[in-house]
């Protein structure tokens, strides 16, 4: 299975991160139908074709996912798609 595994350094505080990937976990509900929850310092998700978590480090964002075979070939444009939004919420 095809993985995804993304770091972004960060310099907001655990409650500021957490807000803001609260933020991004609810557009992920609406707009992909994910299903969240928090377990620790990471939010796990998933729906049929991927699962995986966005862990909240103490200096940085680090997002794994696992792609079933359906969103395999879509690989490089979720990852692409999940820089951008890392970029706009931790730039």
């Amino acid at each position: 299975m095809p993985s995804i595994d993304i770091r972004r350094p960060h310099q907001l505080s655990s409650a500021e991160a957490h807000a803001v990937i609260d933020k991004v976990a609810a557009r992920m509900r609406e707009k992909f139908d994910v299903q969240t929850q928090w377990q620790n310092e990471a939010l796990t998700f998933q729906r049929p074709g991927i699962n995986g978590k966005i862990a909240i480090n103490s200096d940085e964002i680090h997002v794994s996912a696992q792609l079933g075979m359906l969103l395999s070939p879509l690989k490089s444009m979720i990852e692409q798609e999940i820089r951008r939004k890392l970029d706009e919420h931790f730039g």
